[in-house]
């Protein structure tokens, strides 16, 4: 049995790492209200833009009447021989099973669509750490030209493939400082694959935050476009009622809300009325062609999909890691509470030791 000295030494470790377990979960919850304030905020955005497209698609004909095809290669859906798959994880760990259950659903996609050749675009470092292992990295070679914003440039050209999933890209420091410039970049990269017919469907997935205690892993299909407005989820995995309730008690230590806000319940307005503009039965008058009011407006569509599903993805990030530090903390909290006991025994024993010795040397003299 440990002595005195080495309890108190255990239990004094343990209170310096319940403090930086503290430390940690406050530092997550003041993230976690900034990022769920971004996350909230791009909805409207988002829903707006999905009532503008489809409002255009109830006004324009989708279909040329000359060649009988859509007018636009986004909406056009081939057989799936090539698929991309953009994975949205976390660039940090202590945050549960966050990283584990997006990994999850990743290889559990991968593995059921055998019959398909398919590239992965990880986001963040733990992403990038775990495909780069298990995948082999595809290889460009710069030859060819492309038409890329009125300018040609050179196009990269894949080698030979070395496995039927390979890793085309990475992006560790993009959820750090998340910023629509350089998301836009990717979803532009995205849509000239789609267009180059280099993939025949894009898949995304991510960590889907509603609030601290509605949170879900989805696989939903962003290419091609099928119906506006509408997430097309193939897979889907739910918080437990024990998760929910974890998450419960950590967000009312740390003065995190719960329930949905005024902020959140005037948002939820504004999208039920930008859901009446995309069917209302105002005619318009549009100067440009078809092809052009589509190339100008679906490519940024794709592009706010990508961005709302990186902002929930860096809320739920931090929701996830401030009920893990609470978890932690808690924990840390009950092993000093043992500890505390089990020193408290060992001394008792040891005064009990000696006045045994002292009375047994009394009664001997």
């Amino acid at each position: 049995m440990a002595n005195v000295l080495d309890l108190r030494r255990r239990i004094r470790s343990v209170k310096n790492t319940r403090q930086i377990t503290k430390a940690m979960k406050m530092v997550s919850a003041a993230k976690l209200r900034r990022a769920q304030e971004r996350a909230i905020a791009s909805r409207p955005y988002s829903a707006m833009l999905a009532s503008v497209i489809t409002s255009l698609k109830r006004r324009i004909e989708v279909i040329d009447p000359l060649t009988g095809e859509l007018r636009h290669p986004l909406l056009r859906t081939r057989p799936e021989k090539r698929a991309l798959v953009i994975v949205v994880s976390g660039d940090k760990g202590f945050a549960g099973a966050f990283n584990s259950s997006i990994f999850k659903a990743a290889v559990n996609f991968l593995d059921q669509n055998t019959d398909k050749q398919i590239d992965v675009e990880a986001i963040g470092r733990r992403g990038r750490d775990l495909f780069r292992r298990r995948y082999p990295r595809a290889k460009f070679v710069e030859n060819g030209e492309q038409e890329r914003d009125g300018k040609s440039a050179p196009r990269p050209e894949r080698q030979q493939r070395a496995g039927r999933i390979e890793v085309t890209g990475d992006h560790p420091d993009l959820l750090e400082k998340l910023s629509f410039e350089r998301v836009r970049e990717l979803g532009a990269e995205v849509v000239a694959r789609y267009e180059h017919e280099a993939i025949d469907a894009a898949y995304l997935i991510y960590n889907e935050f509603k609030s601290v205690i509605q949170q879900r892993v989805v696989v939903e299909r962003i290419l091609p476009i099928i119906k506006f407005g509408q997430h097309d989820v193939s897979a889907l995995h739910e918080m437990s009622a024990e998760e929910r309730a974890n998450a419960a008690r950590a967000a009312m230590t740390s003065g995190v809300t719960v329930e949905p806000g005024e902020a959140e319940a005037d948002i939820k307005e504004f999208e039920d009325e930008a859901k009446k503009f995309g069917t209302s039965s105002v005619d318009y008058i549009y100067e440009q062609t078809a092809r052009e009011i589509f190339d100008a407006v679906l490519p940024r569509y794709i592009t706010s999909q990508l961005y709302h599903a990186m902002l929930e993805s860096v809320a739920a990030e931090h929701a996830a890691r401030m009920t893990a530090m609470d978890a932690a903390t808690n924990n840390a909290s009950e092993m000093i509470d043992r500890l505390t006991l089990t020193m408290n025994r060992v001394r008792q024993a040891a005064i009990t030791k000696e006045i045994i010795e002292i009375v047994s040397g009394a009664a001997a003299i």
